[in-house]
């Protein structure tokens, strides 16, 4: 059940509008709540998939912060 994330770089989550990045960051946590739920019922193959999504979250949540101080 572990879906496969790229990485984002800066210059991608840069070039993101602040919709998108909320709605990026709307998806993150919801497949972050499912995927803390399959685990604790049944572990997930790759549990490291967690922490990449959790690091994933923060780099669109520190863009998003970074945005709204330059505005």
């Amino acid at each position: 059940m572990a879906a496969k994330t790229k990485k984002a770089s800066k210059t991608d989550l840069s070039s993101l509008s602040e919709q998108d990045i909320l709605r990026n960051i709307e998806e993150a946590e919801i497949r972050l709540k499912r995927m803390k739920f399959s685990h604790a019922i049944t572990p997930i193959d790759n549990p490291m998939s967690i922490r990449i999504l959790r690091r994933e979250l923060a780099q669109l949540k520190t863009e998003q912060r970074r945005k709204q101080l330059e505005s």
